[in-house]
């Protein structure tokens, strides 16, 4: 029998494992022996850690409040007494549409805060309160429109500025805050054109006028707290996330600062005889900011103001001889003359036509409103001769003029 070479099988082709060589495999082991040794050393420190420093299982979590996050956010001169907080820009925007930033200002909670300012308290001349009246007026009017709740909101704010170290020091120092600079005022009304483009109504800025003077004769509005900054819900300012907010007022959303100057030690009255400067861009709609020069056409001495005849008129009719419509109104001859406007809009609320025929002591007729809803009409006249007006038109015509008034209505 013919023999040959016996053929062995290829283990290469076949797949089969070779088995790895001596070096090899000692090399694999050392390297599972040293990981082996690092975890079995992190295990130990671990427990090791745990049993010589346990977590206190008695105590809760703890947390930060909004007030302390927003400290921990904000700018180093937010805790610190002795160095004032800058001013946020108020005109600087996050680019968001309408319904983006209400729902980006509805994502971030209020915090409402215990402290409340105290009433307002300023000793100033009759002059000077008249200006300060009709300034924070302008800034409720403007800035909420007539919306009794929303110009409280708006004239405390401006209140808690004027006593902030922050700010000017007088109501229309704060109003007018960098008016003088194009797209940075701190009220956006004083520099953007408003003041000429519209202007509000007789009884609107009576209204205003009102709750001005009751501002600053001590009213607070605690919906607001300490406030110093709002903004719109439709934007998103630049400034927002680095204050407190604390609530909504109408469409507006009001914030303190955090730290130190958000708090009621913040703020101080002011000096007495403060003075309140005379602001020419409210001169068409305040006389307490017209020059102190005779008005064109105006005589210099009140007491000839109007015919004198109207000083001889007569108290009208008792209410039994009267329309149903025909109101009469007992004034105070010492109240501020545009809280007339507002008591006389508050009794015609339900008469679509209506006269309101306002009587102090005097017999003369001091104040006069006329209502008709269906004709859009709502006037108030006063009597010149005792609260001199901007506008003539309006001043009470001479007796034979009101009468035909109350005959004709």
């Amino acid at each position: 029998m013919a023999s040959g070479p016996i053929a062995l099988p290829d283990r290469s082709q076949s797949g089969a494992a070779m088995p790895a060589s001596g070096p090899a495999i000692w090399r694999d082991r050392r390297t599972f022996v040293w990981r082996l040794a690092m975890a079995l050393l992190f295990v130990g420190t671990l427990g090791w850690l745990i049993h010589t420093h346990p977590l206190p299982r008695s105590d809760p979590a703890q947390r930060l409040s909004l007030d302390e996050l927003a400290a921990t956010t904000a700018p180093a001169d937010a805790a610190d007494p002795a160095r004032l907080p800058a001013l946020p820009r108020p005109l600087a925007l996050l680019a968001l549409p309408p319904d983006l930033a209400r729902a980006s200002n509805a994502a971030v909670p209020a915090q409402p805060f215990a402290q409340i300012a105290p009433p307002f308290r300023a000793t100033l001349t009759a002059d000077a309160r008249a200006r300060a009246a009709d300034c924070l007026a302008a800034a409720q009017w403007y800035e909420a429109g007539d919306d009794p709740p929303g110009e409280r909101a708006v004239a405390q704010v401006v209140l808690n500025r004027v006593r902030h170290p922050a700010f000017a020091k007088s109501v229309c120092g704060v109003v007018f805050q960098d008016a003088d600079r194009a797209n940075a005022c701190q009220f956006t009304f004083a520099c953007d054109g408003s003041l000429v483009r519209r202007r509000p109504g007789v009884v609107a800025w009576a209204r205003a006028q009102a709750i001005a003077m009751a501002a600053l004769n001590g009213a607070v509005d605690p919906a607001v707290g300490l406030a110093t900054h709002y903004h719109a819900d439709y934007v998103v300012p630049q400034w927002r996330d680095s204050l407190i907010k604390l609530g909504a007022v109408g469409a507006h959303l009001f914030y303190r600062w955090p730290g130190f100057w958000g708090t009621l030690a913040a703020l101080h009255p002011l000096a007495p005889g403060s003075a309140e400067p005379q602001v020419p861009q409210l001169a068409p709609m305040s006389q307490a900011h017209r020059a102190l020069t005779a008005l064109p056409g105006l005589p210099e001495d009140d007491a000839v103001t109007l015919p004198h005849a109207i000083a001889t008129l007569r108290s009208p009719a008792p209410d039994s001889a009267r329309a149903p419509d025909h109101l009469t109104l007992t004034l105070d001859a010492n109240a501020f003359p545009g809280s007339y406007a507002v008591r006389a809009f508050a009794l015609c609320k339900d008469h679509p036509h209506c006269l309101v025929m306002g009587q102090t002591a005097d017999p003369a007729p001091a104040f006069l409103y006329l209502q008709d809803t269906r004709k859009g009409v709502q006037t108030a006249l006063w009597n010149c001769a005792r609260t001199p007006r901007t506008d003539h038109a309006q001043c009470l015509p001479d007796a034979a003029g009101v009468a035909h008034i109350l005959a004709g209505w």
